[in-house]
């Protein structure tokens, strides 16, 4: 599989985002990715104004979304990235969606809400409560995560149990003391100890980090993105799964049976 992570600063007006997830996906398209991820909240953002992420939302038939896809259309390139749409309650879902060939094929409500560092998400995003399906992109089978879901590897691990080749993690992670080093040996362990791949993909900015990273099944970090606006293109080899899990076979090793997460 050939992924892209197109990792960019995202702006306040939906209308210049749509303009630069709809160029990245041309671009991707032209350099042969089967798969291309954006970060986590690509409809509007303002550092200024966090409560943009609810007064900015769309329902997936708005125009945001509605765009999207039409541009998704004639080709089998799958795209992922998270929006925020309405939920109830007054607050919004923090989804991350899956496009494909005009069609939204999957998504996934953020399970675990950042509120950390002085920061509350919880403030305008309800959480979701579902282990969502992995969806199929040529021939692997992708789980799906959000941002601060990293730092939690139960979900990563039941992913990787349902049968995840790659984990995929949109995300906008903040700076701060250390936060670059979190995210390089989070992304990192969830790979190495799950024997996948993570695509993990930042959006940059004056508050977040960038640093988009693709990371194989031995913890060998093969594509990076800095600081800066940038498409990066990686190859995942189905053999270097086989390969990691016959020389590490720690799902087959483990001891302890993952807690479920999904609601009754």
């Amino acid at each position: 599989m050939k992924v892209a992570m197109g990792q960019f600063m995202v702006a306040r007006e939906w209308q210049a985002n749509a303009e630069t997830c709809i160029a990245l996906m041309n671009q991707a398209r032209q350099g042969g990715a089967d798969l291309l991820v954006l970060p986590e909240g690509v409809l509007a953002r303002d550092i200024a104004d966090p409560d943009l992420v609810l007064k900015a939302a769309q329902p997936l038939d708005g125009p945001f979304v509605t765009q999207l896809l039409a541009a998704s259309r004639g080709n089998g390139m799958t795209t992922m990235m998270s929006v925020h749409v309405p939920a109830p309650g007054g607050k919004a879902w923090n989804l991350l969606i899956a496009l494909r060939n005009g069609e939204i094929i999957a998504g996934y409500r953020k399970l675990h809400l950042y509120d950390a560092f002085s920061m509350q998400e919880s403030d305008n995003v309800t959480p979701g409560n579902e282990v969502p399906p992995l969806v199929e992109v040529a021939g692997m089978r992708v789980g799906l995560m959000t941002c601060y879901d990293v730092r939690f590897p139960e979900l990563a691990r039941r992913l990787a149990l349902d049968g995840a080749d790659v984990l995929v993690l949109p995300s906008a992670w903040v700076k701060g003391p250390l936060k670059e080093m979190h995210w390089e040996v989070l992304v990192t362990a969830r790979a190495l100890e799950n024997t996948c791949y993570v695509v993990a993909v930042g959006e940059c900015g004056p508050r977040n980090i960038g640093c988009s990273l693709t990371v194989d099944p031995l913890g060998v970090a093969i594509a990076r993105g800095a600081e800066a606006p940038a498409l990066v293109f990686a190859c995942l080899d189905a053999a270097r799964i086989a390969h990691a899990r016959h020389h590490l076979p720690v799902l087959e090793n483990r001891r302890f049976s993952p807690p479920r997460l999904n609601a009754e």
